[in-house]
C-alpha cells in the first residue's frame, strides 16, 4: 500500500473505533454471541440482547440491530482499503458496540464503498448509512489547499470524518426513533453529532467538532461568489461553521475563550451559546434516554 492509502485506512479505522464511545458507562460487555450471517454480504454483529432488557417501562423495546453490509469495491485505488477494512473487521467492531449501547426497533445497516460522489448519508429506503471514501479524500484535500501540512491535513481529516459519522448516525436514529426534530433535520443532526462529541468523547470530541467548522468555513472560502443554493435543506457552510463554534464555546464558556478574542465567533452569537449549548444537552438527552442501554 502506498502512503496516501495507508493514511486513509487509519482514517477509517478512527471513524468506526469511535463508535464505541457513543455511550460511556452505558456499554453492555461480555457478549458471547458470534457474528452471523444475514444475507451474502451483510452480517449481523454481537448485539446483546439477552443482557440489555430492562423492567423500566420507560425503556423501549431492542427489536433490532446495525448490521455491516459490504459491497464489492471497483475503484482501484480503493480496493486494497476495502479489503483491509473486511479483514479487520472495523464495520463490525463498530456495530458491535453501537448496539452494545443502543436499543433499535428495527435494523439500521452500516457500509463503506465507493460511491462515485463525495457524499456520505442516510438512505431511509434500505435503512443504511453510508461512508464513501471519496469523501475522506475530498476533506484531505480540503485541509491541504488551506495552507497546511500533509500530516496535519490526515490529522484534521480524520477528525471531520468522525463528525460525519455520528451526524449520518444521527439522521438514522431521528428516523427508526421516529424523534419530534422541531426545526431544520440537518441542523438537529450536526447538534445531534456536537452533543455526543462533546458529552461522549471529551477533547477528541473537541476536536471532531472543530475540525468539521474548518471544512465548513474553507468549502465557503471556495465557494465565495457563487451563486448559493438556498433551497437546500443543508444550512449554508457558514451557518454551520457558526453553529459549530457556538456548541464548542458553550460547552465551557471560560475554557474556550479563545474562540471569542481570536475573533472566530461574535460576542454577540457568544453570549447565547452557553443557554444554547444546554438546551441541546437537555433535547438530546432526553430523547436518547428511553433508547440507550442500562
Amino acid at each position: 500500500m502506498n502512503r496516501n492509502t495507508t493514511n486513509l485506512l487509519l482514517a477509517l479505522g478512527t471513524l468506526f473505533l469511535v463508535a464505541g464511545c457513543f455511550c460511556n458507562s452505558d456499554r453492555n460487555t461480555g457478549s458471547s454471541k458470534q457474528d452471523e450471517p444475514v444475507a451474502s454480504n451483510t452480517t449481523r454483529a454481537s448485539s446483546n440482547k439477552s443482557s440489555s432488557t430492562s423492567s423500566d417501562p420507560s425503556k423501549k423495546a431492542d427489536s433490532g440491530d446495525f448490521l455491516v453490509e459490504h459491497e464489492e469495491v471497483s475503484t482501484p485505488k480503493y480496493v486494497e482499503i476495502d479489503k483491509q477494512i473486511k479483514g479487520e473487521k472495523l464495520l463490525e467492531k463498530a456495530a458491535s458496540q453501537l448496539n452494545a449501547a443502543l436499543s433499535l426497533p428495527e435494523d439500521i445497516t452500516l457500509r463503506t464503498k465507493d460511491c462515485k460522489e463525495v457524499n456520505a448519508y442516510y438512505d431511509p429506503n434500505d435503512s443504511s448509512v453510508t461512508m464513501c471514501y471519496e469523501l475522506m479524500e475530498h476533506f484531505y484535500g480540503s485541509f491541504r489547499s488551506s495552507g497546511i501540512s500533509e500530516k496535519e491535513a490526515y490529522t484534521q481529516m480524520f477528525d471531520a470524518v468522525r463528525f460525519v459519522f455520528l451526524h449520518e448516525i444521527a439522521h438514522a436514529i431521528i428516523d427508526k426513533y421516529k424523534l419530534p426534530i422541531i426545526g431544520n433535520e440537518e441542523d438537529a443532526a450536526d447538534r445531534c453529532s456536537a452533543y455526543i462529541n462533546l458529552e461522549e468523547l471529551g477533547q477528541d470530541g473537541v476536536k471532531a467538532i472543530l475540525a468539521a467548522a474548518d471544512a465548513f468555513a474553507i468549502e465557503s472560502k471556495r465557494t465565495e461568489g457563487s451563486k448559493k443554493n438556498m433551497a437546500d435543506e443543508h444550512l449554508l457552510g457558514e451557518q454551520r461553521y457558526y453553529n459549530a463554534l457556538c456548541m464548542v464555546y458553550g460547552s465551557d464558556a471560560s475554557k474556550w475563550e479563545k474562540l471569542v478574542t481570536g475573533g472566530y465567533l461574535p460576542k454577540e452569537r457568544a453570549v447565547r451559546c452557553p443557554t444554547e449549548y444546554g438546551k441541546t444537552v437537555d433535547a438530546w438527552s432526553a430523547l436518547l434516554g428511553p433508547w440507550r442501554k442500562d
